[in-house]
């Protein structure tokens, strides 16, 4: 009973009309509705709040002659200052931007402070009434009856409030009036009562009708400013939500934070399991971010796999960042989509206002960068915005504006570095490596502009110049020669790739099986799902495929036995300690042994010294590549170093 009566209580207090038979509304819906309850409260609370004190001096005046002149001055003075006070703060507030949610504990303020002053005009008729004059006693009887009326206007869609405001004046009038016991006064009790009674009916019908209008408002708002898959603010309502925070900033100084976050595995479930289990994976990620932030702030889907947060109020940064570990901790546990687990994960980026900007491009430009940063970072990373990551980004801009027309203006340009059979001990073939020469800054590392290119999608045009010009090249060399290119994750994202290769096939005139195809296992392990067909598709074609960088990875044996590979790669980092390192050592002999046992080829990456060539002969691995062998030459010098009876290299040896 005593729970009953205390939520009884605590919804009466914050305005809720379903006490009053009103209709029902959830938390968040009640927190829309006070908002614009007070928001008209607010817009007449200063023409109140002068009325207020102009009654205040009018009732001191027409006392000026009473005895209770000095208590009456007293009063006047103090409730025309609180009253200026109340009206300037409630129109400084009206400059703020409007608020989207209230709290119970700003409604419980407002029907307090409604309180405090319908008691203190609750005061006037008991204390002053029965000694003033015929004229003053008129005049407070004008007094009251205005207030009540004003009070019914100001608080007409919240009853509670305009209750709280008239009951100490109809109490202190009745009290007054009943004192008297003059039957005229009799009358006037009974003429306040009736019309103070059909004043709190209109404020029920009032508010009851001003309620379900905001709902229905509320209700078409939505399918605007909702995403319809995953019900959160959408795009339109999040740049509203900002713009509102900056307003805010603007007049009140409030600040706040910007938290974008994106999914690392979107792309995948929805190539792998299809766009309608793409769709549940972005309901079930967008239930679990709902459910990290306060009542007042929500998480809005600003774009496919984008989410972002406007944290109001902040006080301290920290306050952004233990949001942002709610946002990774939510990925924690599986998603269940179309009866598989779905380890999914996410990085967030943080701009904090006035800090990082104070215009919504800023902040976003800003946040976005942070995120950027924090995805490369690795997953579940989250990264405040620094100065230093925006001269990156325009430095990586700069990059990828100039990358996009270095193909044209014959930038680009392919070095070829060669692989010994140790067996025949003679050149077997070799790797196509990619490079950049910058009109201006020289030559660009391809771990600068190959990262930028897989962002934006250049990675797809150039990958097809590099299989071309690999192809025209190889149709130059031996037909025991062959040529491998490497093969981007991003690559596979498009089924054009597949095309491409058959294409630079046919018209260089060379067979497929003469092409190499490496790719590395973070691709497989990342994108195995959306790559197998196309990669599959390239096997059936005859090109061979070679693992790159094994050991490095996760050096997971499913992918051994799931892909037909022609070769495995042993990564330089093994090669060169492997002669000082008993544990280097162990791992080259294992995957040398490995590879044979499954009849595939293996290569040894990074050979610089004669020595690590003979351990490797000892130990029967297939083929070798590095500095000793032979550096990267352009395409006119390998037909002049294949026609040698005995490359240098090998003679070094």
């Amino acid at each position: 009973m005593r729970s009953y009566l205390g939520s009884y209580f605590t919804r009466l207090f914050a305005g809720d009309l379903t006490v009053f038979g009103g209709p029902s509304t959830d938390e968040v819906l009640a927190g829309h509705i006070r908002a614009e309850q007070i928001c008209l409260v607010l817009g007449y609370s200063l023409g109140i709040m002068l009325a207020n004190a102009c009654n205040a001096m009018v009732l001191a005046i027409a006392l000026w002659h009473s005895s209770d002149r000095n208590m009456a001055l007293i009063w006047a003075a103090a409730v025309a200052s609180v009253a200026m006070f109340f009206g300037w703060q409630a129109h400084s507030s009206r400059r703020i931007a409007k608020p989207q949610f209230v709290s119970r504990r700003a409604m419980h303020r407002l029907v307090r402070n409604a309180l405090i002053l319908g008691t203190a005009w609750g005061i006037v008729p008991v204390a002053f009434f029965a000694d003033a004059s015929n004229g003053a006693q008129l005049v407070i009887t004008c007094l009251c009856a205005g207030m009540l009326a004003g009070g019914a206007f100001a608080f007409a869609t919240i009853p509670v409030a305009a209750i709280a405001y008239t009951a100490p004046i109809f109490l202190g009038t009745a009290i007054c009036l009943g004192r008297n016991g003059d039957f005229v006064y009799l009358l006037v009790a009974i003429l306040v009562v009736v019309y103070g009674s059909v004043l709190l009916r209109g404020v029920f019908v009032n508010s009851f009708a001003f309620t379900r209008r905001i709902i229905a408002q509320l209700e078409a708002e939505r399918t605007v400013r909702q995403d319809p898959l995953t019900h959160l603010p959408n795009r339109i309502a999040f740049n509203e939500t900002l713009e509102g925070a900056l307003r805010r900033l603007a007049h009140s100084g409030e600040e706040f934070a910007v938290l974008l976050l994106d999914l690392d595995r979107f792309k995948e479930v929805n190539d792998r399991f299809g766009h309608p289990a793409g769709d549940e994976f972005l309901v079930q990620v967008a239930a679990r971010l709902r459910r990290c932030t306060r009542a007042a702030e929500h998480v809005a889907r600003i774009g496919g796999d984008e989410f972002a947060l406007i944290m109001a109020n902040l006080t301290r940064p920290e306050d952004a960042f233990e949001i942002g570990e709610r946002f990774v901790a939510a990925f924690a546990d599986p998603f269940l989509i179309e009866g598989c687990e779905i380890v999914g994960a996410t990085g967030v980026g943080i701009a904090l206002a006035p800090r990082d900007g104070n215009t919504p491009h800023d902040l976003l430009k800003h946040a976005d960068i942070a995120l950027y940063r924090a995805k490369k970072s690795g997953p579940g990373t989250i990264c405040f915005f620094e100065a230093s990551d925006d001269k990156s980004a325009r430095d990586r801009r700069a990059l990828q504006r100039d990358l996009e027309g270095a193909i044209e203006r014959n930038e680009l340009f392919l070095v070829y570095q060669p692989f010994l059979g140790l067996r025949a001990n003679r050149i077997t073939g070799f790797e196509a490596l990619l490079r950049w020469q910058h009109p201006v800054r020289g030559l660009v590392p391809p771990s600068e502009f190959i990262p930028v290119a897989e962002e934006t999608g250049l990675i797809h045009q150039i990958g097809e110049w590099v299989v071309q010009r690999a192809c025209s090249a190889l149709s130059n060399w031996p037909d025991d020669i062959r040529v491998a290119v490497n093969f981007s994750a991003a690559q596979f994202r498009n089924t054009g790739i597949l095309q491409t290769t058959v294409q630079a096939l046919a018209q260089a005139g060379v067979s497929p099986s003469r092409l190499e195809i490496e790719i590395t296992e973070s691709m497989l392990i990342s994108k195995y799902g959306s790559a197998s067909s196309i990669l599959n598709s390239l096997l059936q074609l005859g090109v061979t495929v070679a693992l790159d960088d094994f050991g490095t990875g996760f050096s997971s044996l499913t992918y051994l036995r799931k892909l037909p590979l022609s070769r495995i790669k042993i990564d330089q980092s093994f090669i060169r300690d492997m002669l000082e390192q008993p544990d280097c050592a162990a791992i080259v002999k294992s995957v040398i042994g490995l590879a044979q046992d499954l009849r595939i080829g293996v290569v040894a990456e990074g050979v610089e010294t004669a020595d690590q060539l003979e351990y490797l002969r000892q130990t029967d691995c297939d083929e070798v590549q590095g500095y000793l062998i032979g550096r990267p030459m352009a395409a006119d010098q390998i037909l002049a170093m294949l026609n040698q009876k005995k490359p240098r290299s090998t003679r070094a040896a």
